[in-house]
C-alpha cells in the first residue's frame, strides 16, 4: 500500500507529468531558494527529490518579498512532439489590499535536470497558471483571471490563452471560460487535458483550506462551453454541499473533518502512467486537531482514479473523500535510497535537500576549505528579507529531531549561529552561540519571533567555553519542542523553555502562508558579514 502523504512536508500545489517510464512531480516553492523541487519516480510509491527547476537567485529575484510570495504552483509537462519539458510558474510580487501582483513565465528544457531556457514572459492576469499542449500542435495557457474591483465575485474567473512557441508570446486575446464546478467559490489551480474528443478542465474550488476540493469541466471545444461533472466535487477532505461564493476567504477552518486524516485535499492534477492507470497527485494537510495548525504546511498525495464509461473522472474505490492508504501501482517496483537522514558534508557539492530563505545557499557556504565541516557566512539576522544565512531542511513530521556539530567563535553580540526551526522570517526559534560583554565571554542562548514580536529568554543564557565545539540539538514531540546542547554529543542539558511547535504554522502566521517549517543552521554577522561559523554534520530524525 501507498501511504498518504507521499511527499511529506512543505511540498504543495503539485503538478505531475510523465516521459516514458519516468514520473515527476514539480511543487511550489515561495520564497525558499532553489525554486521548484522536483520529485522523480517510476512506480508512484518511491520519490526521490532529483532536481530544481530555478538555480540563478538573480532570475527571479526574491530578495525583499514577504513570506509566502515567490514562485506559486508551477505547471509542468513533457511534450512529446518537441521532446521538451515545459514549467509555468508565476512569481508573485505583492498582495496588498488584494492586487495579487504577479508575473507569469515559462521555461523549457530537453532534460528534466536542465539546463532550463531563459525564462519568457507570459502574463500577469492572475495565478496558477498551467500549459496545454492540445493533439493538433496548438499550445494554450490556462490560468485563473484576479478580480480586484469591488463588486464583482472574487477570486474571479479561469481563462485561456493561446500560446505561440515560435514568437515566445501569447497569441490573440485571453479568454474567460469558467467559473466552477460548485458553488465552493475561490477557484484557482486550472489545468487542462484532452481525452476521447473532450476537452476536460481541472481546477481546484473551495479555497486551500479546509473545504479545498477538485473540480472537473468538460467540452467539446477549447474555449467552451464547459458543463460541470454532475457529482463534483470528485475529491476532496470535505463532502459536505455548501454555497460559499460570496466568501472568499480561503482557509474556512469550520469545514475541519475529524473523520479524516487528510485535510485540505484539493488542487489536483492526473498523469496516465505506461500501463494505462490514472492517477491524481493533490495537495493536502495534516494539522493539530487543537486549534487545526498546518506545522508542516501543505503536503503532496496521491489518489488512483478511473474513467467512467460516459468519460468523468472518479476516485477508485467511490466516493470522493481523499484517501491515506491507496494501493499501489501496477509497474514494477523501483526503490530508491531514503533522503539520508544525516549529511556529514564530506562533498564538494551541497545536497540537494537544503534551501535558504530568498537567496542562493551557495552563495553563503563553502564546502572546500575545510574538509567534512559546511562553512555559512553570516549576514543578516533571521528576521531579514534579504540575505539571511539560513541552511535548513523541510520537516516531514512533527515527531522528529534535530542535531549538528557546530565551531564558531563570536567577538561581538553582533556575530551569532546555532540551530534553529524556522516557518517564516517572522516565526522562529533560534539556539544560537553569541559573545556577551555583560559576561564577558561566549554564551548559549534562546531567542523566539511570534508573529515579529521578539523574545530573548535571558534565563537561558548560558556561559559556554569557546574553545570547544558545541552540539546543539531539538527534540520535537508533536506540540512540544526544545533545545538542549552537549560538549560531547553524549550529556545533553536543556535549555530554554518548552515552546508549542503548533505556533510555526500556516494558521498562525499573521505575516505569511502557504508554507511549512524548517529546521536547519544559521550564522548571523550584523557587523561585516564576514563572520563564519562551521558545521561539522547535520541530522534530521524522523521519531
Amino acid at each position: 500500500m501507498i501511504k498518504n502523504p507521499i511527499l511529506p512536508g512543505f511540498n504543495p500545489d503539485p503538478c505531475i507529468c510523465r516521459k516514458g517510464d519516468d514520473l515527476y512531480i514539480a511543487v511550489s516553492s515561495f520564497e525558499w531558494f532553489p525554486g521548484i523541487p522536483i520529485y522523480h519516480s517510476r512506480d508512484m510509491k518511491n520519490w526521490e527529490l532529483l532536481t530544481h527547476v530555478l538555480n540563478n537567485d538573480n532570475e527571479p529575484v526574491l530578495r525583499g518579498l514577504p513570506s509566502a510570495k515567490g514562485i506559486w504552483a508551477p505547471c509542468l509537462s513533457y511534450c512529446e512532439e518537441d521532446d521538451l519539458f515545459y514549467v509555468v510558474y508565476g512569481v508573485m510580487n505583492s498582495m496588498n489590499a488584494r492586487y495579487f501582483d504577479i508575473d507569469n513565465f515559462l521555461v523549457t528544457a530537453k532534460d528534466i535536470r536542465g539546463p532550463w531556457s531563459e525564462p519568457v514572459y507570459i502574463h500577469s492576469t492572475g495565478f496558477d497558471a498551467s500549459l496545454f499542449h492540445d493533439d493538433d500542435g496548438r499550445k494554450y495557457i490556462v490560468a485563473l483571471e484576479w478580480e480586484t474591483r469591488r463588486d464583482y465575485e472574487k477570486p474571479g474567473p479561469i481563462c485561456i490563452a493561446e500560446y505561440d512557441p515560435a514568437k515566445k508570446r501569447i497569441a490573440g486575446e485571453i479568454k474567460r471560460i469558467w467559473r466552477g464546478g460548485t458553488d465552493r467559490g475561490c477557484i484557482e489551480a486550472p489545468h487542462m487535458y484532452k481525452r476521447d474528443g473532450y476537452y476536460y478542465i481541472m481546477c481546484a474550488e473551495g479555497g486551500t483550506g479546509y473545504y479545498h476540493c477538485v473540480t472537473v469541466g468538460r467540452s467539446e471545444n477549447v474555449y467552451g462551453p464547459y458543463e460541470p461533472d454532475p457529482e463534483n466535487p470528485i475529491l476532496t477532505s470535505q463532502p459536505a454541499v455548501m454555497n460559499e461564493r460570496a466568501d472568499w476567504d480561503h482557509l474556512k477552518p469550520r469545514y475541519f473533518n475529524p473523520d479524516s486524516v487528510l485535510q485540505k485535499s484539493g488542487h489536483g492534477s492526473i498523469v496516465t502512467l505506461s500501463n494505462g492507470e490514472t492517477w491524481m497527485a493533490h495537495l493536502t494537510a495534516r494539522p493539530f486537531k487543537e486549534n487545526l495548525r498546518c506545522t508542516l504546511g501543505r503536503e503532496t498525495a496521491l489518489q488512483r482514479m478511473y474513467w467512467t464509461r460516459d468519460g468523468w473522472l472518479r476516485l477508485e474505490g467511490g466516493g470522493n473523500l481523499a484517501k491515506e492508504m491507496v494501493a499501489e501501482s501496477g509497474l514494477p517496483e523501483y526503490p530508491l535510497p531514503p533522503d539520508p537522514e544525516r549529511d556529514d558534508f564530506d562533498s564538494a557539492d551541497l545536497p540537494l535537500h537544503f534551501y535558504a530563505p530568498r537567496n542562493d545557499p551557495r552563495g553563503f557556504t563553502d564546502l572546500k576549505v575545510r574538509p567534512g565541516y559546511i562553512r555559512i557566512r553570516g549576514q543578516e539576522s533571521g528576521t531579514s528579507l534579504n540575505r539571511a544565512s539560513i541552511l535548513a531542511r523541510k520537516l516531514k513530521e512533527v515527531n522528529a529531531s534535530a542535531l549538528t556539530k557546530m565551531d564558531f567563535h563570536p567577538v561581538t553580540y553582533q556575530h551569532t549561529a546555532g540551530l534553529i526551526v524556522y516557518y517564516d522570517n517572522m516565526n522562529f526559534r533560534y539556539l544560537y552561540k553569541t559573545f556577551s560583554e555583560r559576561e564577558g565571554t561566549c554564551v548559549l542562548s534562546v531567542l523566539g519571533l511570534e508573529n515579529g514580536e521578539k523574545t530573548e529568554y535571558s534565563d537561558a543564557k548560558t556561559k559556554v567555553d569557546d574553545e570547544r565545539e558545541l552540539f546543539l540539538k531539538i527534540d520535537i514531540d508533536g506540540r512540544k519542542s526544545h533545545f538542549s546542547w552537549s560538549y560531547d554529543g553524549e550529556k545533553f542539558a536543556d535549555i530554554g523553555p518548552v515552546f508549542d511547535t503548533s505556533l510555526l504554522s500556516d494558521e498562525y502566521s499573521e505575516y505569511g502562508e502557504f508554507t511549512g517549517t524548517f529546521v536547519g543552521m544559521a550564522c548571523g554577522d550584523r557587523r561585516m558579514h564576514t563572520k563564519c561559523a562551521d558545521f561539522d554534520f547535520f541530522e534530521l530524525r524522523t521519531l
